[in-house]
């Protein structure tokens, strides 16, 4: 029992992290004061910024249903898994920065393509270490729970796989037309968000340890 940790305060922390990351998308709204002799013109303005913010909002909403899903899975936790979901959570909190990056380049040619790429790795690299995370639970059945299946395991993981080849191809789209690349990034997250995978037993699972 030394090597292993209940869910319930792993999840409470990873929650909060999530949580702290998507509020943090909506510090970068803002409209110069510059512009309030037109205000609806200078709000209009700043389309960039919304779509920056819808697009990592939709994008931690998608991750944070996809690691409820694993941890939904899990009986225990192992070093492992912990370790993998600290440097997650990481590149999860790194996010704001990126986007609000991504949104203040976009209009400008010289570096728009470096912010649309610089974020496109950040999802890439998040959506990596999604997957590993997945793999490090598959690797390990006996901290499932008693109702969870390696089927369920091995469609959690399927799922998972595909993004990292969808953010490799849009990241090369970024090089050749950044402002696509960006709708490109709004697309994957929606779709993530929708075949995004509950919990597929009826039985009630256990209480998670502390």
């Amino acid at each position: 029992m030394g090597s292993r940790w209940g869910t319930g305060r792993i999840q409470a922390f990873s929650d909060g992290v999530f949580a702290i990351a998507i509020t943090l998308l909506v510090l970068d709204l803002g409209v110069p004061a510059s512009s309030f002799d037109d205000l609806w013109s200078g709000i209009a303005h700043q389309w960039p910024s919304y779509l920056a913010y819808v697009t990592s909002f939709v994008t931690i909403g998608g991750l944070w249903m996809a690691h409820h899903a694993l941890f939904r899975c899990l009986q225990y936790a192992d070093a492992m898994v912990m370790r993998v979901n600290l440097v997650l959570l990481m590149a999860v909190s790194f996010l704001p920065f990126p986007t609000g990056l991504m949104a203040e380049a976009i209009r400008d040619t010289d570096a728009e393509r470096a912010a649309v790429v610089f974020y496109g790795l950040t999802l890439l690299l998040i959506s990596v270490l999604l997957r590993v995370l997945w793999g490090a639970v598959a690797g390990r059945p006996d901290l499932l729970d008693q109702n969870v299946s390696a089927q369920d395991i091995r469609a959690n993981l399927s799922a998972a796989t595909p993004n990292i080849g969808f953010y490799a191809a849009v990241i090369v789209l970024a090089v050749l037309v950044p402002k696509v690349a960006v709708f490109g990034y709004l697309v994957i997250a929606i779709v993530a968000v929708w075949r995004a995978r509950g919990d597929q037993s009826a039985q009630p699972r256990r209480a998670e340890a502390a």
